[in-house]
């Protein structure tokens, strides 16, 4: 009976040693039949990310971290330990990431060919990839504390934008300005239809002026042929000169007409910087009947004109009094 418990309690204590042992390997999860390898990926920082942490690919848990640690020229490399089935990409790179909000993170791998449209990860990839060696380039992307301060400290800045526009543009200020563009718009319309309306006359006027010169070019053919026909008949050549300077004539005025087809071509072309010379011009007259400015003033008010002609009357006085009173002002002394 007493050896009968003792083999009870021997068995009782095996098993609780081989539960104590299972529970160890598998919280630590070794690996007793070799079904997993390992991986190396180089880092310049890891973010939190820790030992233990998941590693993915597409999603999927592939393996964990097994080691993080500090290696030359300020490097981070980090160990995982992957499945042996999993069929990783031909060029494999490893990005660390925050997986939630609660400050979990995991190294995700990526394939490194074609390299992510992201331009800074790119950079901290091909930065990690031109080290060589075995180990994966890697990258870290900034969590989610880091994105909330940055996207803060925008918004503080678009908040004192918005104060600053709205302290300089008041109500009234926007409404005179509403009514400036108003001015504006209507004051660039009626240009546009006077230049419009001028355009078209001047046309009309340059097509009359060709014409013209057509119906003279004629009448100077006609006339150089009863000329010739007269300048036969005579020795002389000064018929001949005239028909020369009727045609020098009509041609001077097809140049004219060709001259004034420029100056239209030229008046349309420069519309626009005579429509800003014009509202430039009325913003000019507006401001002086305003009353802004040195000429405002002086147009508005009558107190320079009051005070001017004051001094001129006073001056009248004063060369009245000096003619009748010399000795009053000047004072000769001989001795």
């Amino acid at each position: 009976m007493k050896r009968t418990n003792e083999f009870a309690v021997g068995l009782a204590v095996l098993l609780a040693l081989t539960v104590v042992v299972a529970g160890a390997l598998w919280l630590s999860e070794t690996d007793l039949n070799k079904q997993q390898v390992t991986a190396q990926a180089r880092f310049r920082t890891v973010g939190g990310l820790g030992v233990g942490a998941p590693v993915t690919l597409r999603g999927v848990k592939v393996g964990r971290v097994e080691a993080i640690r500090l290696v030359a020229n300020e490097w981070v490399e980090t160990e995982f330990s992957l499945d042996r089935v999993v069929e990783l990409p031909p060029k494999p790179a490893v990005i660390s990431a925050s997986a939630s909000l609660f400050g979990e993170w995991s190294a995700n791998i990526i394939s490194y060919d074609p390299p992510p449209t992201d331009p800074n990860l790119r950079e901290a990839l091909a930065e990690s990839d031109q080290v060589g060696g075995d180990a994966w380039p890697g990258a870290t992307l900034p969590d989610i504390g880091q994105l909330t301060a940055q996207a803060s400290r925008i918004a503080g800045d678009v908040g004192v934008v918005t104060q600053r526009i709205s302290q300089a543009f008041d109500s009234t200020a926007l409404k005179n300005m509403q009514q400036s563009v108003k001015d504006l718009a209507e004051i660039s319309g009626r240009l546009v239809e006077f230049a419009g309306a001028q355009t078209t006359r001047i046309d009309r006027v340059s097509r009359n002026v060709a014409t013209t010169s057509d119906a003279f070019a004629g009448v100077a053919q006609t006339f150089q042929g009863a000329v010739a026909r007269l300048d036969t008949a005579t020795s002389d050549n000064q018929l001949k000169d005239i028909l020369n300077n009727g045609r020098a004539s009509s041609a001077d005025l097809r140049q004219a007409a060709g001259d004034l087809r420029s100056v239209m071509t030229a008046a349309r072309e420069n519309q626009a910087s005579l429509i800003r010379v014009v509202q430039q011009a009325d913003s000019l007259m507006t401001k002086i009947q305003r009353g802004n400015g040195t000429l405002g003033m002086l147009a508005s008010d009558s107190t320079l004109y009051r005070e001017t002609t004051a001094t001129v009357i006073q001056f009248r006085e004063l060369l009245t009094d000096i003619k009748a009173n010399p000795k009053k002002y000047l004072k000769i002394s001989v001795f």
